[in-house]
């Protein structure tokens, strides 16, 4: 019996009905690229999680946590192992206090706080993907990053013990956070907002909107921004736009197959059709080389990676 088989057979009774097999990722990802993953278990609560991911454990299963399914490249092969789908969406709020589950749509979680009169994250309309996934990637834009707003999270370890993380514990950097390489799962979080002027904050909301709708792809699948902006060239200043460079090289009359790079952002890769994972990559590199011969610069890759 291999470990997938003895994974569903020692699944308890009410866990059996929530697991799917063989699930393609294209299907769970917004490059909408990838094989199917062996398992895929949808966590609902901390005891879904904790359940899940120490079965995982016993029966010697690699396991991943996917919320949205955006800033990730699935492997063509697929995932041989358990994929922890992280659903849990309540949102609720007590002062200037906002709770939100891990597996919220992030811009419902913006679109709710202005309903309530909290203002603070109206910046990051737009923004795909989930709330678990924005806080593992420390999501930002326009000079702001959800790490600010982080007051704690509820957070299952990778020991299978469940925690409260503060913003100390996050370890919060530029498009990332120490928990990216741990394997914790982030189950909710609550984040510190403020009352303020919430039409005004719903006007820059739909400028945000506007402003991603004109240079993001709407009708393509893809991956979001691929490389991260680079370091401000002086102390206090704004980072390098990554896609500037990428332009001036050439990037955006690059493609590989149905993977191109964006007509109107060069930092940004589409699936036009059939673009497979192989596709990616390569044109990825063709991008990183592109930038690396004409400016001495190397771009890192911001989008993670799943499968072999």
């Amino acid at each position: 019996m291999d470990e997938s088989a003895r994974f569903l057979d020692r699944l308890p009774a009410d866990l059996r009905p929530l697991v799917r097999r063989s699930v393609l990722l294209r299907d769970l990802t917004t490059l909408r690229i990838g094989g199917p993953a062996e398992l895929v278990c949808p966590i609902q609560n901390p005891s879904h999680a904790q359940r899940f991911q120490e079965l995982a454990r016993q029966v010697g299963l690699p396991s991943f946590i996917l919320g949205g399914g955006s800033n990730l490249l699935a492997a063509d092969e697929g995932y041989a192992g358990v994929v922890l789908l992280v659903a849990t969406d309540r949102l609720a709020h007590e002062d200037e206090v906002l709770t939100a589950g891990a597996g919220l749509p992030f811009d419902r979680m913006v679109a709710g706080s202005l309903d309530w009169g909290l203002t603070g994250l109206e910046f990051a309309s737009g923004i795909p993907g989930t709330v678990g996934g924005a806080l593992v990637g420390n999501a930002g834009c326009y000079g702001h990053e959800i790490g600010e707003f982080l007051l704690d999270a509820l957070v299952l370890q990778p020991d299978g013990s469940l925690a409260t993380l503060g913003p100390q514990d996050f370890g919060f950097a530029y498009r990332t956070t120490g928990l990216r390489e741990t394997g914790a799962v982030i189950i909710e979080a609550r984040f510190r907002l403020a009352r303020g002027d919430a039409e005004a904050a719903r006007q820059v909301r739909q400028e945000k909107i506007a402003d991603r709708q004109a240079k993001h792809p709407v009708d393509l699948p893809s991956a979001g921004s691929w490389f991260r902006n680079l370091p401000p060239d002086r102390p206090g200043g704004l980072r390098r736009a990554a896609g500037q460079l990428l332009e001036q090289a050439g990037a955006k009359a690059m493609h590989e197959g149905d993977a191109r790079v964006f007509e109107r952002h060069a930092n940004i890769i589409v699936n036009t059709g059939r673009a497979t994972c192989a596709d990616v990559l390569r044109l990825a590199a063709r991008m990183k080389l592109a930038v690396k011969e004409r400016f001495g610069v190397d771009l890192v890759e911001e989008v993670r990676r799943l499968g072999p």
